[in-house]
């Protein structure tokens, strides 16, 4: 989708502050953090929603989350962390 805004900071047209990248995901900073640690992780294939996701985006999505504790520690997050998948 070309129009999508996590889409556009995927191809660099957004800037963004970057926590991780590979060739499955993006992680960033938000721009409005609502706690001292807070950063998104996002597919680099456009998903509309989870509830449209399948077997096809299982590499990314399972990766999102075994990774999500890594990046919280190496972003600060010294007592676990909250997800919240949208």
């Amino acid at each position: 989708m070309q129009d999508c805004l996590f889409c556009k900071i995927v191809r660099g047209e957004i800037p963004s502050r970057k926590v991780y990248e590979d060739e499955d995901l993006y992680a960033f900073h938000d721009i409005r953090p609502q706690g001292t640690v807070h950063f998104l992780i996002i597919p680099k294939v456009h998903v509309d929603s989870l509830y449209e996701a399948d077997m096809g985006h299982h590499r990314a999505l399972g990766k999102m989350l075994a990774l999500a504790g890594k990046l919280a520690r190496q972003e600060g997050a010294n007592d676990g962390f909250r997800a919240i998948i949208n």
